[in-house]
């Protein structure tokens, strides 16, 4: 059996735990690789790397560090199609979606390669007589990045590219679910130049997080992944003296004006609810209708999913894959047999879905669920899987009180043919990300990505502007010098005495 083991100091370094997990391919449920899982002290270890290797690292040149990363562009736009096979042989999300993760990755590091811009300080000369006041910001030291299974290798390059031009060392701990693809990202790195132990993956489970979240020389901590940890790693890292960026969960809404293109709705519904099979924090789980228009958006929504193909992610046909383990798949399904006692009306079932050939994958069928109460489990919580609840309101202003009262705030969309209304949902509704007309938005790399209330802790927002900040710290740097023409006698600089 295949076994992924730990990235240190530029070369591939063996589990010493003894401890392993389980690597699934999610559309056979067959157990296809082990991943070591790290002790405390082999985090220790990669973290002493990454440590020595900042000595170097942080005092090199922009251009030296921009040299690696133009070169890292290229090889990952040419390694494309075998990190996304990677992604689909352990994730399960088909071809199609795994090079699009790649291609959104590949934004950061195209803003990674613009970083010599992006560092420039601030200088104010003769602030006062003779003096100069200047404002850099510099690297923080060994950085960490936790990422989840549901983008294996975008959220890790959302991260570590940005971290590593700033001059920052880094230690990566992926998702024990499907580890293949941070592995192959490293190695890639090493082959554009980047000198060993800059970048550093340890795999592992809760003892690796912890060891990090605790080590001493650990400067920072970027995560994304649920509320619940998002919460723990925010405390935890806070308490050791870290600065920390928590990306958690979401319940991103809809909201559907009558005056909409019902059509476009609900296209947009479609494939930002079951697109990557719901397993994605800015898929819209909710959509809410308002006034009339209830019945009609929710007959599209039906008619479109019902042609969804489902299958393996490597067959070119398939539209969505399997769920990443068939514990996941049973937490989802049971949401939506729950549904009806609870309320909504069923009006799609996707559980007890199979595919011939591949009965022992993890699959689940697409479900709609209508005049979903706000009080349901399948509204409160956040379902990460293949589910959409239609809630009915009768105006706007209930529309948006109803999202506003979610204690998520990542992302929201509105759909509709009036300015008016657009421009004032977009100043009114709390959520970090709003789309108009555009169900999941998602910030280019030159933009941050973050939400608001219970899916951010911590200050700073992903990539952007507020990555780059997160990942540096500002000094300000106060200068007095004497006129050339004040030098001790004695000493001739060839400037006149009578200046």
């Amino acid at each position: 059996m295949k076994t992924v083991n730990h990235w240190i100091g530029g070369t591939t370094v063996e589990g010493a735990s003894g401890n392993y997990g389980p690597v699934t391919d999610p559309a056979t449920g067959e157990v296809t690789t082990q991943v070591a899982l790290a002790s405390a002290a082999e985090v220790d270890a990669a973290v002493r790397v990454a440590k020595e290797a900042f000595q170097t690292w942080g005092q090199s040149s922009l251009a030296a560090r921009t040299k690696v990363l133009f070169a890292y562009r290229a090889l990952l736009d040419a390694h494309r199609d075998e990190i996304a096979e990677l992604i689909t042989a352990e994730h399960g999300k088909v071809h199609s979606d795994a090079l699009g993760e790649v291609a959104r990755g590949l934004e950061i590091v195209e803003l990674a390669c613009g970083i010599t811009t992006q560092l420039k300080g601030e200088l104010s000369t003769s602030v006062s007589h003779r003096v100069d006041v200047a404002a850099i910001r510099q690297p923080l030291g060994v950085v960490a990045g936790i990422t989840p299974f549901n983008f294996p290798a975008m959220v890790p390059m959302w991260m570590f590219p940005l971290a590593v031009a700033c001059g920052n060392t880094f230690v990566l701990k992926p998702s024990e679910k499907d580890p293949s693809a941070a592995n192959k990202l490293a190695e890639l790195a090493k082959e554009a130049g980047l000198p060993d132990g800059v970048l550093n993956v340890v795999h592992g489970d809760k003892v690796a997080v912890d060891a990090l979240l605790e080590h001493p020389d650990v400067a920072a901590v970027s995560f994304v992944g649920s509320t619940p940890i998002a919460r723990y790693i925010h405390t935890t890292a806070s308490t050791h003296g870290k600065r920390v960026q928590a990306l958690g969960g979401a319940k991103n809404h809809m909201l559907v004006l009558p005056d909409a293109d019902l059509d476009a709705a609900a296209d947009a519904a479609v494939s930002a609810a079951y697109g990557s099979a719901g397993e994605r924090c800015m898929a819209i789980s909710a959509v809410v209708a308002v006034g009339s228009i209830g019945d009609a958006l929710v007959e599209k929504i039906r008619e479109r999913a019902e042609k969804i193909k489902i299958g393996p992610g490597n067959d070119p046909t398939s539209e969505m894959g399997p769920l990443i383990t068939a514990a996941h798949r049973d937490k989802v399904a049971s949401y939506v047999k729950g549904a009806a006692d609870q309320g909504a009306e069923v009006v799609l079932d996707g559980t007890g879905y199979t595919v011939d050939g591949h009965e022992n994958g993890h699959w689940i069928g697409l479900s709609l669920l209508d005049h979903v109460r706000t009080d349901s489990d399948a509204y409160r919580d956040e379902i990460f899987g293949p589910v959409l609840c239609v809630l009915r309101t009768e105006t706007y202003e209930e529309g948006v009180a109803l999202i506003n009262a979610s204690p998520f705030g990542n992302g929201t969309a509105i759909f509709t043919r009036d300015g008016g209304a657009a421009r004032r949902f977009q100043l009114e509704i709390q959520a970090g990300m709003v789309g108009v007309n555009v169900p999941i938005p998602v910030p280019v790399g030159y933009h941050s990505f973050g939400g608001w209330k219970d899916s951010l802790f911590g200050d700073h927002h992903i990539y952007g502007n507020d990555g780059i900040h997160f990942y540096t710290r500002g000094k300000v740097v106060t200068t007095r010098w004497p006129d050339p023409s004040e030098a001790p006698a004695g000493v001739d600089l060839g400037f006149p005495r009578n200046h």
